[in-house]
């Protein structure tokens, strides 16, 4: 699978996550193999320093934006200041076997995953081509 963002905006979520020590997230608003634009989220988990937790309001305003006619959800983002941009064991036991798409930055580096079934009951994250346009 392959999706295309816009330099501009892989630009806008890499400068959120640099000017914060916490981990940042946010939705991945498009259609099906490109992201068109995206939603900062608030990180309300107890410990933003280890975790994310997308703000839920800002998940319910992007779902009655998408309702009215905006961009559906595709996805999220999120960073790992400190580590590499893979999908860490946190990441799978909270993920959804959905399809969704998770763009993980982690200081320059940014990579795409696609929550998938493993066949099990929990997720697997399936690699993605990242098309920077």
């Amino acid at each position: 699978m392959a999706v295309t963002i816009s330099r501009m905006l892989l630009d806008q979520i890499q400068a959120i996550a640099a000017a914060d020590p916490a981990e940042v997230c946010g939705l991945l608003l498009g259609a099906a193999g490109r992201i068109e634009a995206i939603a900062p989220a608030a990180n309300v988990a107890p410990d933003p320093a280890r975790h994310f937790e997308l703000d839920p309001a800002a998940l319910i305003a992007a779902h009655r934006a998408a309702r009215a006619g905006g961009a559906p959800i595709i996805g999220h983002y999120h960073s790992h200041p400190s580590g590499v941009a893979v999908p860490s064991a946190t990441d799978a036991a909270c993920a959804a076997p959905d399809g969704s798409l998770w763009l993980i930055v982690a200081g320059s580096d940014a990579r795409l995953w696609v929550a998938q079934g493993d066949g099990a009951g929990g997720v697997r994250f399936a690699p993605a081509t990242l098309r920077v346009a």
